[in-house]
């Protein structure tokens, strides 16, 4: 049925509502707070429209009801297959191993986070999860480790609601370029569902090992090199042994290169002591790619009486994963857990499939894994490569492309998430909690969540913190007895690199060492959930990226060392977080009142202040004035500053904001000076004090040579791009959506920026790589229903023949956002009601 538009017809566009809703019982018609159920909102149990029902609003944000799972689900896949199928089917395409057979073996795919690696390496390494049926053995499995039967059905209508819309269009009709008349868009089923919420769960993982799992071949052994069939793809060989120092020092920085080119966010919780006029209010800021399957997608999902919940999710997940339903908002954040851990095997020289464990021999298991692969004749080939594994996982050779040689030892991974498939449950139950001592017990049973913090913010006026996810069951006792020399430095992390979690490699030599099971946990090897950390306070409570030591400094939190550090300096988009908070709560921060309001928390969002220029902004304008003859000597040049020094002296305001000049100078300036180091390394007067570990370090050192080489690196650098050292903001940070130009305001996350913007290259167009994605704030009072708004920055479509390719974005450039319609009556009076009846 096509969809009716009613853009010019208000009253029509209520009498539409209110016939979709015909069916409901009168309890739940109105939405009004009187009514029964959650306040101000849900309709009665079991009164939900006869057909899945999408009500678009502004910008295209879908309202979905349905009287069940399955309706809700189909609702779901017809309007998320609607705005982006063409990332959808390239997604299913990936999860079920043929890029390669479709688009080239030497073609790009992403399997993780947002780092790439070749269609061919991301291939072998989901068909060998395929093969071993990882994702139908779990699908097999009763809940809590199975998906329970909310979600079976959901997903069920997920896949007829998808190839509903693709039957509906044609493969040859859809509107997007980047897909249509692809042999490769086809219908889906449940399975395909499934595999892809799985490889979304073990992405963690997937970044640093994938390459090193798939291109690991013993040394010195005849099928060292794949066999291909009419392609001359060839897997690495083996590189020489290294002192342990040496691997941990790479190790490390290869992670820290990659953590800070990798998702982020920030969530901020506040409690009932916290907000002006309400009892709870949530900021969710995750920093997502603005590209590929990690895009996130607006809807509202409703069945009366049952569930209703608003947010964002991951593109296919017939759910919210960031959001609020009645009486309870959440977020998540990137977590300082390593979802993987390493086990150090000693081979046989003589025959290195062989590897010791507890004095005896055992032989490793090697898998023939064979893809398709398109030829550049057009023909199809196959390439078959033989992978091998042990009793602790997989074998590889690198680690975030460092390698791990194969010589006297072998390294297997263990990954925590690769029997997981609860997080699913997590999330279909998050979406239906009632406070924030349900998401806690959510978590708990579930312990789905993976490498994922958790806050959130109750109708109760409570304020939630929670770090309870899949994490390794390693405690800081087994940790000591089983590390080898390059774990301990990994582990400790003596070498201390800014959002590093602890890397844990075990001595495989000893069973003892695998992660031990604990009774109190869900699944093996997990870690007892009653030992990770949670806060509940009435104030706030957040998280930048940080480990839980500090989500709230009032309330320093302790816990086993794998899931991070305590006592340690703090990033400055977490001291920012938390003096935002403390200062607003405060009054102190030159806003009118104390306490959060939406206005307020919106403002301070976008107001994009950046605390590095906080502490470091006045000693490097007097660096720069005090330069002899304005003058920095560089590689044995000298360069002439003296330009730039009353540029960034105008700079009074130390933010991001579009129309900001000098804050692209101080950008690259200060990118120069941090390089991969943690911020303590800086030369600061007054170094970090775990005591004032949100004030400390402080007092950049003028005088340093290492501030005065890079700020005249700085100009260099500005100077050969051809940008002003006094250009706005705007006129270098922004994006191109069908040849217009959008600025983008805010900063890098290493300026202490809270709406984290990362610029980049994009198919060779500047672009943002990662940052602000779905940005919502929700604000709880006693009674009524909650009062929240959003923008998702790159928009809900990635078409960009779509209405909404880019008009959020335009939004989001403005510092604007869009207030949400949750109730019925909200709804029904939209002026850009749209209404599709799956009938």
């Amino acid at each position: 049925m096509a969809r009716r538009r009613f853009r010019a017809r208000l009253p029509m566009a209520v009498m539409a509502v209110a016939a979709v809703i015909s069916t409901m019982t009168a309890a739940g018609a109105s939405g009004s707070p009187s009514d029964a159920g959650a306040p101000g909102v849900a309709p009665a149990a079991g009164a939900g429209p006869d057909k899945p029902t999408i009500r678009y609003t502004e910008y295209g944000i879908p309202h979905i009801i349905a009287s069940n799972w399955e309706g809700l689900g189909t609702g779901y896949g017809y309007a998320v297959a609607k705005d982006n199928i063409c990332t959808l089917a390239d997604t299913y395409l990936m999860v079920n191993a043929q890029r390669s057979r479709y688009l080239g073996a030497d073609g790009k795919a992403s399997p993780g986070e947002n780092q790439s690696t070749t269609n061919l390496n991301s291939d072998l390494y989901f068909q060998r999860i395929n093969d071993n049926r990882v994702v139908e053995r779990l699908l097999d499995q009763p809940a809590p480790n199975g998906p329970e039967p909310q979600v079976k059905e959901a997903i069920r209508g997920y896949v007829q609601g998808y190839n509903r819309y693709l039957a509906e269009t044609g493969v040859n009709n859809i509107t997007d370029p980047a897909c249509r008349g692809a042999a490769w868009v086809r219908p889906i089923t449940e399975l395909d569902v499934y595999r892809h919420a799985h490889a979304e769960i073990i992405m963690g993982s997937a970044d640093p090992l994938l390459e090193g799992e798939v291109n690991a071949q013993p040394p010195g052994a005849s099928s060292a090199a794949p066999k291909v069939s009419r392609s001359t793809s060839k897997a690495p060989a083996s590189g020489a042994s290294v002192p342990p120092e040496e691997t941990a020092n790479k190790i490390r920085e290869a992670m820290a290169v990659s953590r800070q080119q990798s998702m982020g966010s920030n969530a901020l919780a506040v409690g009932s002591q916290g907000v002006s006029g309400g009892t709870g209010m949530l900021l969710a800021n995750p920093h997502f790619p603005w590209q590929g399957k990690n895009r996130m997608w607006q809807s509202q999902l409703t069945i009366p009486g049952v569930a209703n919940v608003s947010g964002a999710s991951l593109l296919g997940f017939p759910a919210i994963n960031i959001g609020h339903n009645d009486d309870v908002a959440w977020s998540h954040t990137i977590a300082t857990v390593a979802p993987f851990g390493l086990f150090d095997v000693q081979v046989d020289p003589l025959n290195p499939t062989n590897y010791l464990v507890d004095g005896a021999w055992q032989k490793m298991t090697s898998q023939q894994v064979a893809v398709d692969v398109r030829n550049a004749d057009g023909s199809l080939g196959k390439v078959t490569r033989t992978l091998w594994a042990t009793r602790y996982g997989p074998i590889t050779t690198s680690i975030q492309g460092q390698p791990l040689p194969w010589v006297v030892s072998a390294h297997a991974v263990r990954d925590v998430n690769m029997d997981n498939l609860r997080a699913l449950n997590t999330w279909f139950h998050l979406d239906q909690a009632t406070d924030v001592h349900d998401v806690v017990n959510t978590l708990e049973t579930t312990e789905g969540v993976p490498f994922f913090n958790t806050v959130a913010t109750d109708r109760k006026g409570n304020a939630l913190y929670a770090d309870i996810q899949a994490t390794p069951n390693i405690t800081d006792e087994h940790a000591a007895s089983c590390l080898t020399l390059t774990g301990k430095l990994l582990f400790s992390q003596q070498l201390r690199l800014p959002n590093v979690p602890p890397i844990s490699i075990f001595d495989g030599k000893r069973s003892a060492c695998d992660w031990p099971d604990d009774p109190n946990a869900v699944a093996p090897g997990l870690l007892d959930p009653h030992k990770q950390p949670r806060l509940i306070r009435s104030d706030f409570v957040g998280n930048a990226n940080d480990s839980a030591w500090l989500a709230n400094p009032e309330q320093p939190l302790s816990f086993p060392r794998v899931m991070g550090d305590t006592a340690a300096p703090r990033s400055l988009r977490t001291q920012e977080l938390i003096l935002t908070a403390q200062n607003r709560i405060d009054g102190t921060d030159g806003l009118p009142g104390r306490g959060f309001t939406p206005e307020s928390m919106r403002q301070l969002l976008f107001a994009d202040n950046s605390r590095a220029a906080d502490l470091a902004l006045n000693a490097t304008v007097s660096m720069c004035q005090s330069a002899p003859f304005g003058l920095i000597l560089v590689d044995g040049n000298l360069v002439n500053v003296s330009e730039a020094c009353p540029i960034l002296a105008a700079w009074k305001d130390h933010n991001y904001t579009a129309d900001s000049r000098g804050s692209s100078l101080f950008e690259t300036y200060w990118a120069l000076l941090v390089g991969r180091d943690a911020i303590e390394k800086l030369p600061w007067r007054v170094p970090f004090d775990p005591k004032d570990p949100v004030h400390t370090p402080n007092s950049l050192d003028s005088g340093s040579s290492a501030v005065r080489d890079a700020f005249g690196r700085a100009v260099i650098a500005l100077r050969k791009a051809g940008v002003p050292l006094n250009a706005r903001l705007a006129d270098v940070q922004k994006v191109i959506r069908n040849g217009e130009q959008i600025p983008i305001h805010g900063s890098i996350s290493e300026l202490g920026v809270l709406n984290v913007v990362t610029p980049g290259m994009v198919d060779g167009k500047p672009d943002i790589v990662f940052g602000s994605s779905f940005v919502q704030q929700v604000k709880f009072t006693a009674d009524g229903p909650p009062q929240a708004s959003s923008v998702l920055a790159y928009s809900q479509s990635a078409n960009s023949n779509s209405p909404h390719y880019a008009d959020q974005t335009r939004l989001f450039s403005a510092g604007q956002w869009v207030s949400e319609r949750f109730t019925e009556d909200q709804i029904s009076v939209s002026p850009a009601l749209e209404v599709k009846v799956l009938d």
